[in-house]
């Protein structure tokens, strides 16, 4: 059994004396796992960089076997990141949050598309907060647990949505929040249909908040396992920047 493909290395950890196990995500085969030879080598280590963009080949005796990876560096992300603590730190999160979320050897073309664009982005310049925030909401409603951010339920209304339920992920417009404001999640309008804006920090900070609850309570909880330590640090380092701009 084989396959090749161009794969995105969402982790790699060490495995004897050289070797690593690697996870992958590709189109097809969705997140992967395979024994990396030499891949925390001297020479490996560089390509098993969680972000890169590889061409991988995949070999084992049977399909659910663990199998062997092997790999050629197409487009060296984590290297182009590292001068750049946030998005070094937003590609870390996001490769941590994929790898902890997607069940194996199930293929969600969407989610692989959307972490491959903003991937793609890295070395533009552009703000890519709104679009991991994005991509988080959506792979939430890959794996069955989307935000209903259409329309309020209490009072129907589409717009002036400002908040979100921590318990039924529907939207809740201003209006109807009343009282209940601080029991509620606020919705940042870059997810919204009423704005084309990549937001502000106070944004990143509450879109980071409000797809972290529901990742954290209906993909993470139900594996009795916390928010990956990489993702809970860009929400800090945000959570400052947004302190930090209020200050100034």
């Amino acid at each position: 059994m084989e396959w090749d493909a161009p794969a995105i290395v969402l982790d790699a950890r060490p495995f004897g004396e050289g070797d690593a196990i690697a996870t992958v995500m590709t189109e097809a085969q969705g997140a992967h796992r395979g024994l990396a030879r030499g891949g925390t080598g001297r020479r490996g280590a560089g390509t098993w960089q969680p972000g890169n963009l590889v061409q991988v080949r995949w070999v084992g005796r049977t399909a659910d076997q663990l199998g062997s990876f092997s790999a050629e560096l197409v487009h060296p992300a984590a290297a182009l990141a590292m001068d750049d603590p946030l998005q070094l730190a937003m590609l870390s999160a996001a490769c941590a949050v994929a790898e902890g979320a997607l069940p194996e050897r199930e293929s969600h073309p969407r989610v692989f598309a959307g972490l491959l664009a903003l991937i793609a982005r890295l070395s533009t310049g552009a703000p890519l907060l709104a679009g991991l925030i994005r991509w988080e909401a959506e792979l939430l409603a890959e794996l069955g647990y989307g935000l209903d951010l259409s329309s309020c339920p209490v009072t129907g209304a589409s717009t002036g949505l400002a908040w979100v339920s921590p318990r039924t992920g529907r939207a809740i417009s201003d209006e109807a929040a009343g009282p209940w404001r601080s029991r509620l999640l606020p919705l940042p309008s870059l997810l919204t249909r009423e704005s084309n804006s990549d937001g502000d920090a106070a944004q990143w900070r509450d879109g980071l908040r409000l797809t972290g609850h529901f990742l954290a309570r209906d993909v993470f909880g139900l594996r009795h396992r916390p928010l990956p330590q990489a993702r809970q640090a860009l929400y800090e380092r945000v959570t400052q920047m947004g302190e930090t701009d209020s200050d100034a």
